[in-house]
């Protein structure tokens, strides 16, 4: 079969898209055949070597596919079932190994390419708002990157959950995506002071909760957009990791509350994987959640999916069709 193989860290030209053997599966794996796989931030975190993986890899987190052969003691699934998963490496590939505690049914409304970008960053968006700091009606938000895959679906979580919904994009492009992702402001930080913006917004009483995906550049400039006992929910580094912190900060301006969750750690149990999962197909299967899933590369072009999410040039979902 063929994946995509990373054998140093580095750029995206470290990727390789070679002839590779089949994957072995053991009695509680499921052989899933790769219909779609979703391209996330975490996998260049990876590639980079900022988040370390045992060399060589392959790369990926998340998928949607058919299930192509089973493990002696898998007893949930059966032979041709539509099925999708996310927090299992290797997905770039042709064919992928899973665990069945890690493997979710595909409703029939909902197709591959939605399965697979549904997975991480619709689970990520329902951790975020029903968890992490589960929103209340009347609560306000600062969701960082709101035209983004996960952006654009915590933004309409966010509302669903009724909250004040301010957003933070680069053009005025993506804050037409913002906005029509249900964003009740929009604040372009390309060419305005994102903070200053919150505060005027406010009216300087900040918000409950800021979501940031982009760290090091806007981390410090969050925490001064909160209210006292505000949520600072730090989920991503694309801009680079927060080096150097003092927790008593956090005291000095209102005890505020400073989390860096994962989604590992809210789908540790297949309870919680079942509960976010089915949510997320449940809203999208009755139109309450839109996905926006419109770059599509085959598996063969990573390198340029890669660039190209580096690069801000994609909107919503990145989609791998082997």
């Amino acid at each position: 079969m063929k994946a995509v193989i990373v054998k140093e860290y580095g750029g995206p030209e470290v990727m390789s898209y070679e002839e590779v053997d089949m994957p072995t599966f053991g009695a509680s794996d499921v052989l899933v055949k790769v219909e779609a796989a979703g391209i996330n931030f975490i996998d260049t975190y990876q590639r980079s070597g900022l988040y370390p993986v045992p060399l060589p890899t392959t790369l990926g987190l998340e998928a949607a596919g058919t299930v192509e052969e089973l493990g002696a003691d898998v007893t949930h699934f059966s032979k041709g079932d539509r099925v999708a998963y996310t927090s299992v490496a290797g997905a770039y590939a042709e064919y992928a190994a899973v665990p069945e505690e890690k493997l979710v049914s595909l409703p029939d409304g909902v197709g591959f390419n939605a399965g697979a970008a549904a997975m991480l960053q619709g689970c990520t968006a329902h951790y975020l708002s029903q968890s992490t700091y589960p929103i209340k009606n009347g609560d306000s938000c600062l969701i960082h990157a709101a035209a983004g895959g996960v952006g654009l679906i915590l933004t309409q979580m966010a509302k669903m959950a009724g909250a004040f919904v301010i957003a933070t994009v680069s053009t005025e492009a993506k804050a037409e995506l913002a906005r029509a992702a249900g964003a009740d402001e929009v604040i372009l930080y390309s060419e305005q002071d994102f903070e200053t913006e919150v505060k005027r917004i406010t009216s300087d009483a900040g918000v409950n909760v800021v979501y940031d995906s982009v760290g090091k550049s806007t981390f410090e400039k969050s925490i001064d957009c909160l209210k006292p006992r505000g949520y600072m929910v730090l989920y991503g580094n694309a801009s680079g990791p927060v080096a150097e912190f003092n927790p008593a900060t956090l005291g000095t301006k209102g005890s505020l509350f400073l989390t860096r969750p994962t989604l590992f750690a809210y789908t540790a149990d297949r309870k919680s994987l079942e509960w976010r999962s089915g949510d997320v197909f449940k809203w999208i299967d009755e139109g309450k959640l839109k996905l926006r899933v419109e770059h599509f590369f085959r598996l063969s072009e990573v390198q340029a999916a890669h660039s190209a999410l580096e690069g801000r040039k994609t909107t919503g979902k990145v989609i791998l069709t082997p």
